[in-house]
């Protein structure tokens, strides 16, 4: 990825940088034939960018995109019962609990959550890494020098910075209390990540980024339960590796425009944003080796 940018010396850091990792993983993990990426990646941000005109300008392209790979998922699925690969869907055709396989509406709606929600928080997140960066050039330098050990803790801030998910919307399962609120049962409760994520009760100077914070109780992936991402620790490797490479072989890299923020009150994401460096040779990777 970082080679096929590296002799240009500018791009656009969101779709030929920031959303090729975990893109490319995540069909990879699902069997996606190779000349389908780039269509997932279009439908995802449908899926995704409900509430952006330019993404998702009627509820029939929300619908069409979702029809789209639904039926992706089932010619993948299909052809997996047939002929089953080392992939996750040959897994999740195959599985059996309690003497049942999977429904083709129960794939279909595994394999869109886990096409959407396993690269475009990602996405967003080494995004918003990529600009963090460039406004705060003492916590790069603190990143870059100290590298794999800064790595872990400021792969946690950037997520808890950035917080790709800006709220979720749960169902009250009984009567209770939450800071002096009353919250009566079957009442609905929306969880703003990002107010949580900047609270001064558990953070210290929560609006300052520190590649270095520690602890970092931060709920960009969820807090905690059945509900936390269940990709976390993908991301987490995703990030670290996408950064550790661009510091390597591309250290100078900036953003040199303001970045195109998605209209979203569901997903922080940024829909464009250019970047420039110096231009590098960089040695491509041989995935078949």
């Amino acid at each position: 990825i970082v080679a096929s940018i590296s002799e240009l010396g500018e791009c656009d850091a969101v779709e030929q940088l920031a959303a090729q990792l975990p893109l490319q993983i995540i069909c990879e993990m699902m069997g996606i034939p190779q000349e389908d990426w780039h269509r997932v990646f279009e439908l995802t941000n449908v899926i995704l960018g409900a509430g952006d005109p330019e993404f998702t300008p009627s509820m029939e392209a929300l619908m069409s995109a979702v029809m789209e790979l639904a039926m992706l998922a089932q010619r993948v699925g299909e052809d997996r019962l047939a002929n089953p690969t080392d992939d996750l869907v040959s897994a999740m055709m195959h599985a059996e609990v309690d003497g049942e396989h999977l429904q083709p509406m129960e794939m279909a709606s595994f394999f869109i959550l886990l096409s959407a929600a396993g690269n475009e928080t990602t996405r967003n997140a080494i995004s918003h890494g990529l600009h963090l960066l460039t406004q705060h050039e003492d916590q790069r330098q603190v990143w870059q020098t100290g590298l794999g050990e800064v790595t872990p803790t400021a792969i946690e801030e950037i997520v808890r910075w950035s917080t790709p998910v800006v709220h979720f919307r749960r169902t009250a399962t009984c009567d209770t209390q939450i800071s002096g609120v009353k919250i009566a049962k079957g009442e609905k409760v929306a969880l703003w990540y990002e107010s949580a994520n900047r609270d001064d009760r558990v953070f210290d100077k929560p609006f300052e980024f520190d590649v270095l914070r520690k602890p970092n109780e931060h709920v960009g992936f969820g807090a905690g339960g059945p509900h936390f991402c269940l990709g976390a620790n993908l991301a987490r490797r995703e990030i670290g590796v996408i950064f550790e490479e661009l510091f390597q072989w591309l250290p100078d890299i900036r953003i040199s425009s303001e970045p195109e923020y998605l209209q979203s009150a569901f997903i922080h994401g940024i829909k464009r944003m250019r970047c420039e460096f110096t231009p590098a040779e960089v040695p491509a990777l041989d995935l078949d080796d």
